[in-house]
């Protein structure tokens, strides 16, 4: 990735692009724009991109249309879905669609700035693959499959360590309860099903598995881990 990062903005609103443009750029990032998803995909073509923040209600073709043709075109460029709060079914269907993450309008400017964090981190993991990942008391041995909490050896069934794994691998990352699903049982059972798992676990790893600060739920959507530390 350059030095500078570029960021790509979709949304049909001038007030909002307006709005990215100034925030992002105060931030140091280069920002390019584009009203409606057809001269956004062509500006990813045309453009090396590192974030692109997408709107989902855009005229012609709509933002799912666009995530689903990058996908498809072999793209991995990390993308943040801009959703309205009543667009819960279009926001899980831009993660299953491998969007990155997901803001709700209206949205403060903190919170995007720390979710491409999250996800340009993401992508910088994925292209390291780091065999040992660690968040707060939480070390996870990819390679030797050994998960210690505060120094201890935690023992987990495979199914646990499964879904885990999964996590760790997407650290940061929203992953919807179907892909989750999809990944580790291989199909879509019962979502009740995969809650008695994640429960599980949080016992195993987390410090208050009441208030867990690990494995973070994502109302109505799926989970998240969070994200490794910085070295």
């Amino acid at each position: 990735m350059s030095a500078t990062l570029r960021i790509l903005v979709i949304d049909d609103e001038p007030a909002i692009r307006r709005f990215l443009r100034t925030s992002l750029s105060a931030q140091n990032y280069s920002v390019l724009e584009a009203e409606d998803g057809e001269s956004g995909l062509a500006m990813l073509q045309r453009n090396a991109i590192d974030v692109l923040v997408l709107d989902l209600g855009l005229p012609g073709i709509d933002g799912l249309e666009v995530l689903k043709r990058m996908r498809e075109g072999g793209s991995s460029v990390p993308v943040i879905v801009l959703s309205s709060r009543d667009d819960e079914k279009g926001k899980v269907a831009a993660l299953d669609m491998g969007a990155d993450d997901y803001v709700t309008k209206p949205f403060g400017m903190e919170e995007l700035l720390a979710r491409i964090r999250a996800a340009v981190r993401h992508r910088l993991q994925q292209e390291g693959e780091k065999p040992l990942f660690k968040t707060g008391d939480l070390t996870v041995d990819l390679v030797r499959r050994i998960v210690t909490v505060r120094g201890q050896e935690v023992k987990l069934t495979p199914r646990e360590y499964d879904l885990l794994r999964l996590l760790v691998a997407h650290a940061g990352k929203v992953l919807t309860h179907k892909f989750i699903l999809r990944e580790v049982w291989g199909s879509e059972t019962d979502v009740q099903y995969l809650r008695i798992y994640v429960r599980t676990l949080r016992q195993k790893i987390e410090a208050n598995p009441e208030q867990p600060s690990l494995i973070q739920t994502e109302q109505g959507v799926g989970y998240r881990l969070r994200a490794a530390d910085t070295p």
